[in-house]
C-alpha cells in the first residue's frame, strides 16, 4: 500500500489535472523528512487539512546533503520515502534530486502549496514562488510545532551520555 503511494512527477501531475477537474484541492509540500518526528507528523496533518488530497515531495540524497551538511541525511531517500507514504495524511510522495522544486511545480501544478512556519511567502525561493505564480497555486505558511525539529532531535541524542535503543 504505502509503496503505490511514491509516484513519479509525471504520475503526480496526472492526479493534480483529475483533482483539479473533480473540483478538489491538491496540497504540495516539501522537504528532507529526515528523522521524522512528531513536528513533522502534525505539519503534514495540518497541510492535509487544507485539501483533499497531499503530495509530498522529497529531497535525494545528494540535495539533503547540500542542504543540511555532509553528516545528513540520516535515513536514505526510499527508506524516507516509504515512512511519509505509510502516514495515512500523506497520499502521494515524489522525489526530487533538483536543488528547488521549481519544475517540479510546474510539471505538478498544485492548487495549494504549504510551508512550515521557518519560512515567510518572501522568503521562500524566487524560483519557486514564480511557479507557483505561473500554475496559479495559493501558497499558505503553517505554524511550527515549537521545539519539534529534526535538528533538535540530533542535538538531544548528541548531548545524551546513554545510549538509546
Amino acid at each position: 500500500m504505502a509503496a503505490s503511494k511514491i509516484v513519479s512527477a509525471l504520475e503526480l501531475g496526472s492526479h493534480s489535472e483529475r483533482c483539479h477537474d473533480e473540483g478538489r484541492t491538491l496540497v504540495f509540500t516539501n522537504g528532507c523528512f529526515d528523522l521524522l518526528h512528531v513536528g513533522h507528523v502534525r505539519y503534514l496533518q495540518a497541510a492535509r487539512s487544507r485539501g483533499d488530497l497531499l503530495a509530498v515531495a522529497l529531497n535525494g540524497d545528494a540535495s539533503v546533503k547540500a542542504l543540511k551538511g555532509p553528516s545528513r541525511p540520516i535515513n536514505p531517500e526510499l527508506d524516507r520515502a516509504e515512512v511519509l507514504a505509510a502516514l495515512g495524511c500523506v497520499d502521494f510522495v515524489v522525489l526530487f534530486h533538483t536543488p528547488r522544486v521549481s519544475e517540479l511545480i510546474r510539471i505538478i501544478r498544485p492548487q495549494l502549496y504549504v510551508k512550515g512556519g521557518d519560512y515567510t511567502v518572501d522568503a521562500l525561493d524566487s524560483g519557486e514562488r514564480q511557479a507557483l505564480e505561473e500554475v496559479g497555486a495559493k501558497i499558505e505558511i503553517l505554524q511550527l510545532v515549537p521545539g519539534k525539529s529534526t535538528t533538535a532531535v540530533i542535538h538531544r541524542l548528541s548531548n545524551s551520555s546513554t545510549p538509546t535503543a
